[in-house]
């Protein structure tokens, strides 16, 4: 396969019309200007995405809203023959370091007590001074 051309995000959000529409979507570039008729949500939601609503200051980045959609196998599929290239400076995914979730600074829960925390050690005293007495009363009246 050939090499694919690599886009700054300025240059795709130039593409924005109905006459030039360019998405990026997972850090690829699809040219879809002659899908937008057929595009079964219409073309509005594809220039929505890329951007045309808030152009000049969007990059075209469509990921976000066609992840959100839920598009079927045949879909995705029939995106490789739309592409053109790939987002300049694109960090994929698998690439970027793992954010740190909420569970990894969460404070360790409090500690929860049950009966047998209480039992035991009560049991231990109760033993000890039962042979305390036991040593100090009968062992002596015996011996």
């Amino acid at each position: 396969m050939a090499e694919l051309k690599s886009y700054s995000t300025a240059e795709i959000s130039l593409h924005t019309t109905k006459q030039s529409c360019w998405l990026s979507i997972g850090g690829k570039v699809y040219d879809v200007t002659t899908f937008m008729e057929e595009h079964p949500g219409g073309e509005d939601v594809m220039l929505h995405a890329s951007g045309a609503s808030v152009a000049p200051f969007s990059s075209g980045d469509a990921t976000q809203a066609f992840e959100e959609v839920g598009h079927s196998s045949s879909a995705i599929s029939s995106m490789k023959s739309y592409l053109i290239g790939t987002v300049e400076g694109h960090v994929s995914d698998d690439q970027k370091p793992p954010k740190p979730t909420a569970a990894s600074h969460r404070e360790p829960p409090p500690p929860s007590y049950s009966l047998s925390d209480y039992f035991l050690p009560l049991l231990v005293l109760a033993v000890a001074f039962a042979a305390w007495y036991y040593l100090t009363f009968y062992s002596k009246t015996k011996a």
